[in-house]
């Protein structure tokens, strides 16, 4: 399906394909192999002369209609899905760098995002230097002759500063780098980073593309001919998206807009509740003029989200008393449920960067995330009145 659909069309439509049953709703191909007519189109599949299933460790018709929709969704060409966000961006980085190859990344990522480069990355010869998400010019200060790849996450995860896409992907692609953008907090329905001049877009389905926390799974998106070397990495080392993860996505993506639409409203009165609390010391929420990030944000994005961090008076004890005191709130690190959720991150999400590591990137003791759910936002707030009125 072309770009003449709306996306709440492509949301519901696109990728679709129907076996000979003729069935309304996507087929789930439970399979592991894929039954060939002759010996010689056998051959031909394996060479990739023929088009076609050969093994569901990188090709399944449910996979495929999932990648296909989100491709559509994105404006991409291509897609290549993953068991969880965090095996997509290591068929990323292990399909398309070598070792010698530098990154430049944004400090304000995902924890475990941090521990793949600082770590894993490293052992294998590529070298990454963590810039400041919102000055550009720090970027460019840091790009090197043997720089591949920009990897930025905007919103960031969980201060939701917002990266300049368009001011990143000038710079990358003046020395000969490419930009990929986690959108996991945006998805395509408040914000396409392809359009913005990215390479590359980065999914944990695990969060909003499914929408009600029930499976893993992830995804990177592109060109064709970019991608050639993530789905390589998949097709031999198998970090595969399983075909029931699939086709919950897929049903997830159905509702998408609806869904991201009613988070970012409950946010944003959350977030505007939240500005009033004498024991607020600030909240971080992109919707919100207050917000460093506000104007460039409302120019990138269609809404600011659904994610809302603020910072306690008394750190870590204060923080805790009201995570602890909350009865309605689910308690977990993972986001994008209709559920809210609730966790600190200093202790959980980035629990296991260095002190050093989590104050340069601004995650103190009192920092709390919370991912608004569509509850009633009155019950939202009374259940963090509790712990904020001790």
């Amino acid at each position: 399906m072309s770009d003449e659909y709306q996306l709440d069309t492509l949301a519901v439509r696109a990728g679709s394909q129907r076996s000979q049953f003729h069935e309304h709703s996507e087929a789930l191909f439970l399979t592991s192999s894929f039954v060939f007519d002759s010996a010689e189109q056998a051959a031909k599949r394996f060479s990739g002369e023929e088009p076609g299933n050969i093994y569901a460790r990188f090709t399944n018709p449910t996979v495929t209609m999932f990648e296909e929709r989100l491709a559509a969704l994105e404006g991409a060409q291509a897609c290549v899905a993953t068991a969880s966000g965090m095996s997509a961006i290591l068929a990323c980085t292990m399909g398309l760098l070598s070792a010698g190859d530098h990154i430049v990344a944004s400090r304000a990522i995902f924890g475990a995002t941090v521990q793949l480069f600082s770590n894993i990355l490293k052992r294998f010869g590529v070298e990454v230097s963590f810039v400041s998400p919102t000055d550009v010019a720090e970027w460019e200060r840091a790009v090197r002759p043997n720089t591949k790849l920009f990897f930025a996450e905007t919103p960031s995860n969980p201060l939701t500063e917002v990266c300049d896409i368009a001011a990143l992907a000038d710079i990358a692609h003046r020395h000969g780098a490419w930009l990929a953008v986690d959108n996991c907090f945006c998805t395509p329905i408040l914000q396409r980073p392809l359009k913005l001049g990215a390479d590359l877009v980065i999914h944990s389905a695990t969060k909003y593309l499914d929408g009600q926390g029930r499976v893993l799974g992830g995804a990177v998106l592109g060109s064709k001919a970019l991608l050639d070397g993530v789905y390589t990495f998949l097709r031999t080392a198998g970090p595969t998206l399983s075909a029931f993860n699939a086709w919950v996505f897929l049903k997830g993506l159905e509702t998408l807009r609806l869904r991201m639409e009613a988070h970012s409203a409950n946010a944003l009165a959350l977030a505007q509740w939240l500005e009033a609390q004498p024991k607020v010391v600030r909240v971080l929420y992109p919707g919100l003029p207050s917000h460093p990030q506000h104007a460039l944000a409302m120019r990138q994005q269609k809404t600011g989200g659904g994610i809302v961090s603020f910072e306690v008076k008394g750190g870590k004890e204060a923080a805790w008393r009201v995570i602890d005191s909350t009865r309605l709130l689910s308690i977990t690190a993972n986001l994008g449920d209709t559920k809210t959720t609730i966790t600190h991150p200093a202790t959980t999400t980035h629990g296991r960067l260095t002190p050093e590591q989590r104050a340069a990137a601004g995650i103190n003791d009192g920092l709390i995330r919370i991912a608004v759910g569509l509850e009633a936002v009155e019950d939202i707030q009374a259940d963090l009145a509790r712990g904020l009125a001790l």
